[in-house]
């Protein structure tokens, strides 16, 4: 599928810039991704969670060579802020709020290069504030790529970084040194345990609200995370969707559970489920 939406700025993503000493290095420490040799000009997406492993803060990363901006969820920059600079320590690094910049998508204006999650999602960029409209049709677009936003779908200490498919996008590094919470992924990844994970699915009417409870006849297989008519995202438990023998439901809506084309996780949809 391929970008169909305007350019426009996201009114959901706020800007956090760094500068100074090391500022790669030192989300490099933090965030569940590479980001140390991070080229100028290029996105990468990961994580700052808990020490107990769960997502507290999903994050991009772009720079341009000198500063590093940091695009994350409105509801949470000032969280995400406040840990930063509690982190920070000594190092002779600057983190700041940057409300003259804004995110924007569909735009190769400012700093932009393609989403690191799914090319063809488009280009997302660090742009000035106010420089595009705010738009609409990008929820519906990264929807129907099975891609989970932040506030509507992953919150805050609620899922595993498999759980929101992170180690599919190279959202988590496996090789790189310790982050906050690197022994739980770590665990997770050698062991196989993710049970659950978001996936997109499409319904045959309108679909309920998030954390409206999907079921296979009598048992229950996940629940329902953000959705725009028909077309929405779910967080399924995997051992029970393979085994479904009935249609999935949510309230009365029939379900159709999709494996996205980006994904390679053993992940099976029975027929009756798709």
């Amino acid at each position: 599928m391929a970008q169909s939406f305007t350019q426009q700025i996201l009114a959901s993503r706020a800007v956090i810039r760094l500068a100074g000493e090391a500022p790669l290095a030192f989300l490099h420490n933090l965030l569940t991704c590479e980001v140390a040799q991070l080229p100028a000009g290029q996105w990468t997406y990961g994580a700052l969670l808990s020490p107990q492993g769960k997502i507290q803060h999903d994050v991009f990363v772009i720079h341009d060579g000198e500063q590093v901006f940091v695009d994350c969820s409105t509801s949470q920059r000032d969280a995400l802020l406040q840990k930063l600079k509690l982190y920070r320590l000594r190092a002779k690094i600057e983190i700041a709020a940057e409300d003259t910049r804004a995110v924007a998508v569909g735009t190769n204006e400012g700093l932009a290069s393609a989403d690191p999650r799914v090319a063809t999602l488009g280009l997302r960029a660090v742009v000035s504030a106010k420089s595009l409209p705010v738009g609409h049709g990008y929820d519906a677009a990264r929807l129907a790529l099975g891609l989970a936003d932040s506030e509507a779908d992953i919150g805050v200490n609620q899922l595993f970084p498999h759980e929101a498919n992170f180690d599919q996008w190279g959202g988590v590094s496996f090789t790189k040194g310790c982050y906050v919470g690197q022994e739980v992924v770590s665990r997770m990844q050698h062991r196989g345990t993710a049970r659950s994970r978001i996936l997109p699915l499409t319904g045959d009417g309108e679909l309920p609200g998030r954390g409206s409870p999907i079921r296979s006849d009598e048992t229950p297989v996940g629940e329902m995370l953000s959705s725009a008519n028909q077309q929405g995202l779910a967080l399924l438990r995997l051992d029970r969707l393979a085994a479904a023998a009935a249609p999935l439901l949510t309230e009365s809506v029939r379900i159709h559970i999709q494996k996205p084309d980006w994904m390679t996780a053993d992940v099976t949809v029975p027929e009756i489920a798709a």
